[in-house]
């Protein structure tokens, strides 16, 4: 693709260093699209409450991605509110002429692009993170979506293309199912930080700190993620009391952190879990490089995808998932092969695969061998780039 052939403009919820799956995607779309001649930009909320706006120039690498950041007045349901978004988007529709608006959802602030006729004018891609509705949903959100639904079919009505992040939440997803005509599946990818090149031309671990690997060493479990309900971090620490020869460590921050840490002094494996807060990019990928398995027990379609679990395959680790209908984290672990899968929910199920692991040692390194394997194949950013720009070429 020549330089400067596309200009796109992403309107997504957040943007690094504030945490997310989402917001890590797309930082690195546009870095990616970036160095194969597309120009991006992205519009996003702060997500520290105030009425300032800011205009940003971030370095990724040797490239600069502009990105505004709309102040937030203030969260409804956990999305922020940003009045001044509009005037915003229609300022960088002028100022950035983009040929593309590339839309990630679900994000209600994207709406503004159906009242403005500047932004009709521009084709449109819509990436469909996940629904906004899923079976345990409360009924305050129910209520809200009332008013949300026509929005949101509005906008995947207008839509060139819908991209979805794998085929199990596609067919599982009621909102999607009047426009699959529009659909198209491409999975998420991450850049490779943990690969480095061999003399022999093929690529290896880096950087990984010497272990214990014998069976009467303790399993070290982490897991990644908001601190919410959907992510089942309760059914995780209720497996971990299960059995006395494993260590949790828990990355990231949210409202669930007061219920789970009393949780664990509860059950009496306070000793035994850690949890960390939001940290960076460099002391989560020492915890990856340092411990035997991830675990993403998320109980609800909510966790559409997974970025964690790629972070944990590119670093060659084994994953540990639940089976939520509808969800696309089989799609990402395969049963047997690159990790275990069990029943979502249940503490016991889990808290077996877990001895599995710790008993069979070589079985866990196989795991995250194949793991790290179908990473390279299918779960780097170059790969979902090279899809997305596809669809960019085609518009």
């Amino acid at each position: 693709m020549p330089e400067g052939a596309i200009r796109v403009l992403h309107l997504g919820k957040y943007f690094p260093p504030d945490p997310g799956g989402m917001e890590t995607y797309l930082r690195d779309l546009m870095v990616c699209s970036s160095e194969n001649g597309v120009t991006p930009a992205a519009l996003v909320h702060r997500s520290s409450l105030g009425l300032k706006s800011t205009d940003e120039n971030l370095h990724a690498g040797n490239k600069i991605l502009s990105v505004t950041r709309v102040g937030t007045w203030f969260r409804l349901l956990f999305t922020p509110i940003s009045p001044a978004f509009p005037l915003a988007l229609h300022r960088l529709i002028k100022q950035h002429q983009p040929g593309i608006l590339h839309l990630h959802l679900p994000n209600p602030s994207a709406f503004w692009a159906l009242m403005l006729p500047s932004a009709r004018r521009i084709p449109w891609i819509v990436h469909w993170q996940s629904d906004v509705l899923t079976p345990k949903s409360g009924w305050m959100l129910r209520l809200c979506y009332i008013a949300y639904k026509p929005f949101e079919s509005a906008l995947l009505k207008r839509a060139r293309r819908v991209i979805v992040t794998s085929t199990q939440y596609m067919t599982s997803s009621d909102t999607l199912a009047p426009f699959k005509d529009q659909c198209c599946v491409i999975p998420l990818g991450i850049a490779d930080r943990f690969s480095t090149a061999r003399e022999d031309g093929r690529n290896t671990i880096s950087n990984e700190p010497l272990r214990e690997t014998a069976t009467n060493a303790p399993l070290k479990v982490l897991a990644i993620g908001r601190l919410a309900h959907y992510k089942g971090f309760d059914i995780l620490i209720k497996a971990i009391a299960e059995i006395p020869d494993i260590e949790l460590d828990i990355v990231g921050s949210g409202v669930q952190l007061g219920t789970l840490l009393s949780l664990t002094q509860y059950l009496a494996v306070s000793d035994r879990v850690r949890f960390h807060g939001a940290i960076d990019d460099k002391a989560r990928d020492a915890l990856l490089l340092g411990c035997d398995c991830l675990c993403l027990p998320s109980v609800d379609r909510t966790e559409s995808f997974g970025i964690a679990l790629l972070e944990a395959m590119s670093a060659g680790k084994a994953c540990v998932v639940s089976d939520v209908p509808g969800s696309g984290m089989t799609a990402v672990v395969e049963a047997n092969k690159t990790g275990l899968v069990v029943v979502a929910g249940d503490s016991a199920a889990l808290a077996k695969a877990f001895q599995v692991l710790h008993k069979d040692r070589s079985r866990l390194k196989a795991l995250g061998e194949r793991g790290r394997e179908k990473f390279g194949n299918t779960f780097t950013i170059k790969t979902s780039t090279k899809q997305v720009l596809a669809l960019y070429g085609d518009l």
